[in-house]
């Protein structure tokens, strides 16, 4: 889909259908809406007097110009009240106004700036959301469907209608937000593939194919180099699959030093059947999305190589299967991470934090300034926020809160989660540094102490990705399937440490 700016009279606009909004509890109408309403003779305003419009959030009334518009459909879409719209509402209800309109064999859409100057939008951020929320939106993914459903057609332009004077800002916010939500949706690509085609190797592949297009540095580690690097927790994991694993690593450079700002680090875990300690046949085919954070790290970066920050960024993605074989992994084994601790693996399904472990090492390393993790980590931060917020774990509150503000600028809700040392007694291994599960209370917790114990001093934030990587059902800009959280606050993260 092809979404540019435009100037003109919106009544003059030619397209398939124009996207208008209401309030709740608008009785009198102006600006562009009023224009459109006095074309139509009156209707949109009668519709509200009726009781048709009323405005609330995502409501949506389709009214037919018939002839009266170059525009043949016109869509009301309810912003709810006033006084409570944000950006994150803007986004939802244009995708929603646009999933609606899709299904009704549109092909050009052409929408008012929606929410500018309500509640301190800006008009910038109206567009950038306007472009976020609809390709999010209209996302699906039907690689493997060879049938072609009536409702699944293709809108193939976005306009957004604004003043001349502001159209160089406007553009520019435009393609902002085109430029994230084509990394959020690819890393929904990415997430959505079934296991047996996003293998390590796959994944490793579309790291290069990022790095070729976008002029990344790309280094991806095979076993020999791990082995010498002493990853023993990747290698453990690895250990019961026959594909071999690989360690990615994505680079973007955006000033002329050898330092790095950030280190974005992700779990891929490829696909995950918990290993000697498998899980229930049940939900298990959705454990194709375990590496959801490894995907997210690296679209972060093909949106940064677009937006180009001036700032040092490294993807780290450890992936691998976890998979029971006569080469497993068993409950009891020890094995030494990069860092030289030894670590008692209680349980083969929290093999997350075992990958991680080696990925964080390798980040420290680096002499990374910052680093920040994102995994699917722990059913337990699901049981803690459900499948609403993030979690968020820290040693460093002044990186929490950038990272904090960045989700709240995004729309991606998060929550932080205490991380006193006292959870860290849980961890104790009578026959090693460390075991990887503590007892079945507070084990989001448990499981950040754990990655904590790889890090030293380095600033740090892990994201537990677990509740919010997947959705079940369309709402908003969130459709079913991978979400691609949390790519749009890694890059708004970026940005803001950029300036």
């Amino acid at each position: 889909m092809e979404i540019k700016v435009v100037t003109g009279d919106i009544t003059a606009i030619k397209t398939d259908a124009l996207i208008l909004n209401s309030f709740k509890g608008t009785k009198t109408l102006s600006g562009d809406i009023a224009a459109v309403d006095k074309a139509l003779d009156g209707a949109i305003s009668q519709l509200i007097k009726q009781g048709v419009i009323k405005g609330n959030l995502n409501e949506i009334n389709l009214l037919h110009s018939l002839g009266k518009l170059p525009a043949g459909r016109v869509v009301i879409v309810g912003l709810g009240k006033k006084q409570e719209l944000t950006a994150e509402k803007v986004r939802g209800a244009v995708a929603e106004a646009c999933r609606y309109l899709r299904k009704n064999g549109v092909a050009s859409i052409a929408t008012i700036l929606q929410g500018a100057g309500v509640n301190k939008i800006s008009r910038e951020i109206a567009a950038q959301s306007i472009a976020e929320g609809a390709p999010l939106g209209l996302y699906n993914f039907r690689r493997y469907i060879t049938k072609k459903e009536d409702d699944t057609g293709e809108i193939k332009s976005l306009l957004i209608v604004g003043s001349e004077k502001d159209k160089p800002v406007l553009e520019k916010a435009v393609n902002k937000g085109t430029v994230i939500a084509e990394a959020v949706n690819w890393a929904r690509d990415i997430v959505n593939e079934p296991a047996n085609n996003m293998t390590p190797t796959h994944m490793a592949n579309a790291a290069r194919k990022l790095s070729e297009t976008y002029g990344l540095s790309i280094e991806v580690l095979d076993k020999g180099r791990m082995t010498k690097l002493g990853m023993g927790g990747l290698l453990g994991v690895a250990q019961g699959s026959q594909q071999p694993p690989k360690f990615i690593i994505l680079g973007y450079k955006g000033k002329p030093t050898t330092s790095i700002d950030l280190v974005l680090a992700g779990k891929g875990i490829t696909f995950d059947s918990g290993g000697i300690s498998i899980k229930p046949s049940e939900g298990m085919a959705d454990m194709k999305d375990d590496m959801a954070g490894g995907a997210a790290v690296m679209a972060t970066l093909m949106a940064i190589a677009r937006l180009k920050p001036k700032i040092n960024v490294t993807a780290l993605v450890p992936a691998t299967e976890n998979l029971p074989s006569g080469t497993a992994l068993k409950p009891g084994d020890i094995i030494k991470a990069m860092n030289g601790k030894t670590i008692e693996v209680l349980n083969t399904d929290a093999e997350g934090r075992l990958i991680l472990a080696d990925a964080l090492c390798y980040a420290v390393r680096l002499k990374a300034k910052a680093i920040v993790d994102a995994a699917t980590l722990t059913g337990a931060c699901i049981v803690a926020l459900g499948k609403i917020c993030t979690g968020v774990f820290s040693n460093n509150q002044e990186l929490a809160d950038k990272v904090l503000a960045a989700g709240k600028e995004s729309g991606e809700l998060s929550w932080q989660l205490p991380m006193f040392d006292e959870y860290r007694e849980q961890l104790k291994s009578d026959i090693a540094d460390i075991k990887n599960v503590g007892n079945r209370y507070g084990g989001a917790i448990t499981a950040a102490k754990f990655l904590a114990d790889f890090i030293k001093d380095t600033p740090w934030v892990h994201l537990d990705i677990a509740g919010t990587a997947d959705n079940d059902k369309e709402k908003g800009y969130l459709v079913k399937g991978a979400t691609g959280i949390p790519v749009r606050t890694f890059v708004n993260l970026i940005l803001n440490m950029a300036k």
